[in-house]
C-alpha cells in the first residue's frame, strides 16, 4: 500500500470517528496499521479507545509502542504512565512517570503522578517532597485548570501535614536540648527550625539598588546596639509635641484624629510619588494617595528647610543619629503618616548600607508591622532599627491616624573607611549620570 493510500485510509478514519461511525474507524485503522504497523494517529486513535472501553492490555501495547517511536512525546508518557496505573504495574507506571519529567522535568501532571504513586507506596518522606515539588511549579488556583485543581488542592494539604508532623517531632525531639541551654540565647537557632519545618519562610537581603556584600542582614537589630537612641526615645513627647504643631497650625484641630486625619496636609506629600506611564505593581492602590503621606525633614540627602525649621527640637534629636551621607541620596527623614484603613504592601528597600530608624508617635489600637517573619506592633516612644532590603509591610487597620518619625542610619558593621568611599561612590555615580539623587526611604 503506498504512501498516499495510508494518508486516504487514515483521512476516512478520522473522518468516520467524527460521524459517530466507531466500528467503521477501528477497521479503518487497523488496515492503517496492518500497512504501517508504526503509523502514530492509527495508534494513539486505537490506544484512547481500548483505554475507554476498558482494554488496558491493548492501550497498554498502543502507548507502549508509541513512546518507543517517540520519546520525546510528552503526553504519550502520561498516557502510558495512567494505564500502568489502571494495570498496577507500578514499575511500568514508574518507567513511563521518569519518561515524562525527562522530557519535562517541570511538568505539573508528571509530578503529581509521581507523587501520588510514593503515596501509594507509602514512601512519605519522598510523596511529601515530590507534593511539595508539584505545589510548587503549579500555577495559581485560578489560572489552573479545573479537573487539576483537585490534585494540586491534594498536594498542598499533603506537603503542610507533613511540615506540620515534622515540626512537631523536631519541637518534642529538641526540647531537652533546648532545656539544657535554657539560659542562652536561641532565638537563632529556632528561627533556623522554623524555616526548615515551613514554619517560617527564608527571607534574604534584597537591595533594590546598591548592594553592599558581606553585611549582615537582620530584621530587627537589638535595642542595645543604639544607645544613642537613648536621648531620641525619651524626647518621644517633644518630636510628638511638634508634629502636632504642624498639623494644628493648618487644620485648628485637636489630636484626637478621625478617619480624616484631622489635617489639611499642607506641607504633606503622598509617600508613593511615580508618573502614570511606569509599571506600578503593587504601588497603583497608594500612587500619589494621601492615604500613606509624609512630611520630609530631609529629602534626597538635603534638608527640606521650611518644614525644618517648623520642628527644631526634632532637628536636634535627629543630630545624635549616625547619618549616613550620599550625596543627592541620604539621609532621609520625615514623618510618615498612615491614614485609617490602609496598608502598605510587602516591599524592600534600595540598599542595605543604611538601616531604617522607627520612632512612634501616634499610634491606635489595630496598627502593625512584618520584616521577614517577624511581625511588631509600635509603641509610643519605644524605636526600632531594621533592614528595609527584607521584605517589609506595614497597615493600619484602625478608624484613626498612625504616625512614625523615620529616618535612615548607616549600617553599624561599616567602618569609616567604607561609609567614605560609599559617599564618594555615590557622587560618582551622580557625575556619571548627570544628575543628583536617586532613592529615598
Amino acid at each position: 500500500m503506498t504512501t498516499t493510500e495510508i494518508n486516504l485510509l487514515a483521512d476516512q478514519a478520522v473522518l468516520a470517528g467524527h460521524a459517530g461511525r466507531d466500528q467503521d474507524a477501528v477497521r479503518l485503522w487497523r488496515q492503517v496499521l496492518g500497512a504501517e504497523p508504526n503509523h502514530v494517529p492509527a495508534l494513539t486513535a486505537l490506544g484512547q479507545r481500548a483505554f475507554r472501553a476498558g482494554d488496558l492490555p491493548a492501550a497498554h501495547a498502543a502507548f507502549k509502542l508509541l513512546v518507543e517511536i517517540n520519546s520525546n512525546d510528552l503526553q504519550q508518557w502520561i498516557n502510558l504512565a495512567l494505564i500502568c496505573q489502571g494495570l498496577k504495574d507500578e514499575a511500568g507506571e514508574e518507567r513511563a512517570i521518569k519518561g515524562a519529567l525527562t522530557v519535562d522535568a517541570m511538568d505539573l501532571v508528571g509530578l503529581i503522578l509521581r507523587a501520588n504513586l510514593l503515596e501509594r507506596q507509602g514512601k512519605t518522606h519522598q510523596a511529601a517532597t515530590a507534593y511539595g515539588a508539584a505545589a510548587t511549579v503549579s500555577p495559581p488556583m485560578d489560572r489552573l485548570a479545573p479537573d487539576l485543581r483537585p490534585a494540586v488542592l491534594h498536594a498542598m494539604a499533603h506537603r503542610d501535614l507533613y511540615q506540620k508532623n515534622f515540626g512537631t517531632f523536631m519541637d518534642q525531639y529538641l526540647a531537652p536540648h533546648y532545656q539544657s541551654f535554657s539560659s542562652e540565647k536561641l532565638d537563632r537557632f529556632r528561627d533556623s527550625i522554623d524555616i526548615l519545618v515551613g514554619r517560617k519562610h527564608r527571607y534574604e537581603s534584597l537591595s533594590m539598588m546598591y548592594h553592599y556584600p558581606r553585611l549582615l542582614p537582620v530584621e530587627f537589630f537589638e535595642r542595645v546596639e543604639f544607645p544613642w537612641l537613648d536621648r531620641i526615645e525619651a524626647a518621644t513627647s517633644v518630636i510628638r509635641d511638634e508634629f502636632l504643631q504642624i498639623l494644628r497650625a493648618d487644620s485648628h484641630e485637636s489630636d484626637g484624629f478621625g478617619a480624616s486625619g484631622g489635617a489639611s496636609e499642607s506641607g504633606f506629600t503622598p509617600y508613593i510619588t511615580y508618573p502614570n506611564d511606569v509599571p506600578l505593581n503593587q504601588w497603583a492602590e497608594l500612587n500619589n494617595s494621601p492615604s500613606w503621606s509624609a512630611f520630609h525633614l530631609y529629602k534626597m540627602g538635603e534638608i527640606v528647610a521650611e518644614n525644618a525649621a517648623k520642628c527644631p527640637q526634632t532637628m536636634a534629636l535627629l543630630g545624635c543619629a549616625p547619618t549616613p551621607t550620599q550625596p543627592g541620596r541620604t539621609p532621609a527623614a520625615m514623618f510618615s503618616l498612615l491614614k485609617p484603613k490602609t496598608r502598605i504592601p510587602p516591599h524592600t528597600g534600595v540598599s542595605n548600607v543604611r538601616l531604617v530608624t522607627h520612632v512612634p508617635l501616634i499610634i491606635p489600637e489595630g496598627c502593625g508591622f512584618r520584616v521577614g517573619n517577624t511581625t511588631r506592633q509600635w509603641a509610643p516612644g519605644k524605636a526600632w532599627v531594621f533592614d528595609d532590603t527584607i521584605e517589609h509591610e506595614a497597615w493600619n487597620d484602625s478608624d484613626q491616624l498612625r504616625v512614625v518619625l523615620i529616618f535612615d542610619i548607616w549600617h553599624p558593621q561599616l567602618s569609616v573607611a567604607e561609609r567614605e568611599m560609599i559617599a564618594a561612590m555615590s557622587a560618582g555615580l551622580n557625575a556619571f549620570q548627570g544628575q543628583i539623587g536617586g532613592f529615598d526611604l
